[in-house]
């Protein structure tokens, strides 16, 4: 009885896993890029392992559920019980949170997550167009998400997570479902691991003003390589190749636009490095580089510092784990994200959950 309730809910899952992929891929063409999609805090990377990559990672397979809330194919029973909560000061005292946890089930064979991103701006002045002010209101944005992922053979992951957007600014609120999929391929005999994401693939439940927006959707492609004889690894992300050209075009802003950029600059649009530096057992160090990021934030031909870098490090103990990362937009205009993450099991003595 139980093994037949088992193949049942194996069943329904790849089902449900197969019926999903057809459906989303069916509506690539739909989904938009740049400023005409809404729900662009989706983009901001959640957790410091993230946001040290260069903001994008989908393949770095270290355990780390923060990670594994951006790629569900990066859930697996080592995550289990494991909790985690980021805080990023970002720019404008703009604030964001991030909870998230995991849970295995032996019987089912599959990882389960939980998490909220939260974004806080603060009072906002309200004004009218004259610059009256009319009082302050409070803009919020949040995503729910659910997350569930299996191993297939010794080498294949896969994972899926459905998750509920919400946006609302002052008398305007909008909501939306999206979902995540995500495949992972880890050889651990040649420390390496690839990975596909397709990521916010959905629709708006409710709209701001009556008119139907595109959620940002992006299609990511990435591999990472631990080096056999140097405690190094190194990622690279491909992100949006569904789309050649990822340069920004608002007409409305400029309508003599000319989009002029060399084909080998749209093609590193598109990459996204880093470097894994693995001090010890317990500490870790990370550098990334977001090509896309440096390019569009460049000012002129004024010195742009290190815009577009990242780095970060992480420090992992028995019961806890602390990350932090700095990443760089423009010159001297960086944010500060940090992280604590714990095991449960091990801090609590809670045995077998």
């Amino acid at each position: 009885m139980k093994n037949r309730k088992r193949t049942y809910y194996y069943s329904a899952l790849r089902f449900f896993f197969m019926v999903t992929c057809s459906f989303f891929f069916n509506h690539l063409q739909a989904q938009t890029l740049g400023g005409s999609s809404s729900y662009g805090f989706l983009k901001l990377p959640q957790t410091p392992s993230l946001s040290a990559t260069g903001g994008i990672n989908t393949s770095y397979t270290n355990n780390d559920i923060g990670l594994a809330v951006n790629n569900p194919a990066l859930l697996n029973g080592n995550l289990d019980a494991q909790v985690n909560a980021s805080f990023n000061a970002f720019f404008a005292g703009i604030q964001a949170y991030n909870l998230a946890g995991a849970y295995f089930d032996s019987h089912l064979q599959t990882t389960f997550a939980t998490s909220v991103f939260f974004i806080n701006y603060g009072q906002i002045t309200q004004t009218d167009a004259a610059g009256n002010s009319s009082g302050n209101f409070h803009p919020v944005d949040y995503a729910v998400q659910f997350s569930a992922a299996r191993q297939y053979m010794a080498r294949w992951h896969y994972g899926i997570a459905a998750k509920f957007i919400h946006s609302a600014y002052q008398q305007y609120a909008s909501s939306a479902v999206a979902f995540d999929i995500g495949v992972l391929y880890s050889d651990s005999m040649h420390s390496l691991s690839a990975s596909f994401l397709a990521k916010n693939m959905g629709a708006q439940l409710k709209t701001f003003t009556g008119t139907k927006e595109d959620l940002p959707f992006d299609l990511e492609l990435g591999i990472t390589k631990k080096l056999e004889k140097a405690p190094l690894a190194f990622s690279l992300t491909l992100h949006h190749v569904h789309q050649f050209n990822l340069v920004y075009k608002d007409t409305s802003f400029n309508t003599n636009f000319s989009n002029t950029g060399s084909g080998i600059n749209k093609i590193l649009d598109h990459f996204v490095l880093a470097a894994h530096i693995l001090l010890s057992n317990n500490l870790e160090a990370t550098v990334g580089y977001n090509y896309l990021r440096r390019s569009e934030l460049n000012a002129g031909t004024s010195g742009n510092g290190v815009n577009g870098f990242s780095a970060g490090f992480a420090a992992k103990f028995r019961k806890l784990s602390f990350q932090y990362a700095r990443a760089y937009y423009q010159k001297n205009l960086a944010y500060n994200q940090l992280a604590v993450t714990m095991r449960l099991k091990e801090l609590f003595g809670l045995g077998n959950l």
